[in-house]
């Protein structure tokens, strides 16, 4: 899967949240200065080239909606985040936030948790 600038995340994110929009939907979602209209829609655009979104006609408007999930998106950047980062490894991943204090042991024993789950409704 393609990766996202942070400013195509940013509006990926926005199109996530509203599930079918138009460029100015999108704007309204915006901090202020907001930015021009052309320059919103350069980047839908740009999601739309990269397979993130499509769009439905009506006349000269546009309405965009997603072509692939906030889910699968993040699934695919944690596997990339690891294989860049951490030579693959989840485990290598998961100790490296638990060392730093990003995990506490109450959420990796709530992961734990949802893996042997997981494990028992696959068996």
């Amino acid at each position: 899967m393609k990766t996202l600038t942070k400013v195509e995340e940013q509006i990926m994110q926005i199109i996530w949240n509203l599930d079918r929009c138009l460029v100015r939907d999108i704007i309204d979602q915006l901090d202020e200065p907001k930015p021009p209209h052309s320059t919103i829609s350069s980047v839908v655009r740009i999601l739309e080239k990269k397979g993130f979104v499509n769009h439905k006609a009506y006349g000269r408007t546009y309405e965009y909606f997603p072509t692939i999930s906030k889910e699968e998106y993040s699934k695919s950047s944690i596997k990339d985040l690891a294989q860049n980062y951490f030579g693959g490894s989840m485990s290598k991943l998961v100790s490296f936030l638990v060392k730093e204090e990003e995990m506490d042991l109450k959420d990796l024993n709530e992961m734990i948790k949802k893996l042997d789950d997981s494990k028992d409704e696959s068996a």
